[in-house]
């Protein structure tokens, strides 16, 4: 098949997960055409089979903000014409399918009906979609795509409660290429990060308010008063500054370290001890996924997908939104004990193999040849 993949190029969960699609697809035979406003942060090799066309927006004095709603489905006109294309799958709700169905609607006057499949993945939904200005543009753009995908139960719950959607929402999780996360680094690489006796705490996100940053700072701390350890913490976002100055505040500032947005997040994970996720809300918890993989337990809130990922007592364990209390006492209860460490990174790794890129991207192929083969009849 050729396939049209409309996200966002960034180190967020859905740019990841479509970028890694695309590139599992193009390895099964797919032609594969990303189409966004720049190249996705993991698209690091074209191929033959892999291509990325950018969209621009001109600028107009005419517009206070410039319409990447109307650039795109003009770019998507010209690429399905251009390129055969035969399904787009478009991650989130607005502005994506809203611009796929217009670049339908466009394509059905020169005789060519384009299936959509569009894939839910949270912020699109729980934040932006519910709010009033946008939740009807969200609730057409669903109820007008051919199929529509989520990313845990979760958020097919979310959505069904918020929204009046009248199509059936397939839940296809999130998943990771397990290949990727083989242990290949050094214990010298390791000694770069911390000491032999430091346990290596890891949190991996945007920064933004939703993932509760202040949480994650004093659950360390609290940590490093029992324990000797060192907190990676990976991502740029508008908490980071904050979260700097209450390192200070609390006289930790020698055991944090701020990353920044980083492409060796395996590497960070392979020497990681424990992952923190006191999130708000996620819709499936990507981040968690890959800490897992990489054989490192996960302490977390109890909310949104998460559950669907984390497994309580076995992967590692969830607690009530804020409860730094039982976060830390629980986080310390597996990084204390030598054995009891062990068992939840052997637990962690086994409990991310259901979530392997060859068990879930099958999933996609069966729907886009669903909705292609209901495209051709009608």
């Amino acid at each position: 098949m050729r396939i049209g993949i409309v996200c966002y190029p960034t180190f967020g969960g859905s740019g990841v997960v479509a970028t890694e699609l695309g590139l599992e697809l193009s390895k099964r035979g797919h032609e594969i055409h990303f189409i966004t406003y720049s190249q996705p942060v993991r698209l690091e090799l074209l191929s033959h089979n892999v291509h990325y066309h950018e969209v621009t927006v001109p600028e107009y004095p005419l517009f206070l903000y410039q319409p990447y709603e109307l650039a795109l489905s003009s770019k998507l006109v010209d690429m399905v014409k251009l390129h055969k294309i035969e399904v787009l799958h478009v991650h989130y709700a607005i502005p994506h399918a809203y611009a796929a169905y217009m670049a339908k609607q466009m394509l059905l006057e020169d005789g060519i009906n384009i299936p959509i499949v569009t894939t839910l993945h949270g912020t699109d939904i729980t934040l932006v979609g519910s709010h009033p200005f946008y939740k009807p543009a969200v609730t057409f753009s669903i109820n007008k795509s051919d199929a529509v995908t989520s990313v845990s139960k979760s958020l097919k719950e979310d959505t069904l409660r918020l929204f009046n959607i009248k199509k059936e929402i397939y839940v296809v999780p999130n998943f990771i290429d397990l290949d990727k996360y083989a242990p290949k680094f050094t214990d010298c690489q390791r000694a770069m990060m911390a000491t032999d006796d430091e346990k290596i705490i890891t949190h991996i996100s945007n920064f933004r308010e939703v993932k509760q940053i202040p949480d994650v700072i004093k659950i360390f701390y609290k940590i490093q008063k029992e324990i000797p350890a060192k907190l990676m913490m990976v991502g740029e976002g508008p908490e980071r500054e904050a979260a700097e100055r209450l390192c200070e505040e609390l006289g930790i500032s020698s055991k944090v370290v701020f990353f920044g947005n980083s492409n060796e997040i395996d590497k960070i994970l392979c020497f990681s001890d424990l992952f923190l996720l006191p999130s708000l809300t996620e819709s499936f918890g990507l981040s968690a996924l890959e800490a897992m993989a990489s054989g490192v337990p996960v302490i977390s809130s109890n909310t949104g997908g998460i559950p669907e990922v984390n497994v309580h007592g076995v992967s590692g364990y969830l607690s009530e939104i804020n409860d730094v209390e039982d976060m830390s006492k629980n986080a310390l209860h597996i990084l204390k004990d030598e054995k009891i460490l062990a068992l939840f990174k052997r637990n962690a790794k086994k409990v991310s193999t259901k979530f392997g890129i060859h068990e879930i991207v099958p999933q996609y192929e069966a729907i886009y040849e669903e909705t292609l083969k209901r495209s051709l009849v009608s």
